[in-house]
């Protein structure tokens, strides 16, 4: 199979990579791969991520042993963002929070948003 070319030169050298837990469809969290822990993540297997704050690799989990089994990966149609269908390793607890998601926020609509979507305009 002919290895797909990401696009990591539109954000500065970085794409977005978001994780699905691949049982349930969850959206787990949202991190940052540079070509480096692309081709990490494509070697071990493990989702690895460029940490912006440390400028360094990120093996999500490494420490907390909530690590990120890659079951599939996929780009989008621009090869500029990666999803990956994970199976959580450990407890499950993907977020530094202890929560299984890092989406556990909600942000409230307004109204009339959402009347307008009900009846699809």
């Amino acid at each position: 199979m002919t290895e797909i070319a990401i696009d990591f030169a539109k954000m500065d050298g970085l794409v977005p990579g978001i994780v699905q837990d691949a049982r349930t469809g969850e959206v787990l969290m949202v991190g940052f791969l540079n070509s480096e822990s692309y081709r990490a993540t494509l070697d071990t297997g493990f989702v690895t991520f460029w940490s912006r704050t440390r400028q360094k690799l990120w093996v999500k989990g490494e420490t907390s042993g909530n690590r990120l089994r890659v079951l599939e990966a996929a780009t989008d149609c621009d090869q500029d963002t990666l999803l990956f269908r994970v199976e959580v390793e450990g407890d499950g607890l993907v977020c530094h929070e202890g929560t299984v998601s890092c989406f556990t926020r909600p942000i409230a609509m307004p109204e009339q948003s959402a009347s307008r979507s009900a009846n699809g305009q």
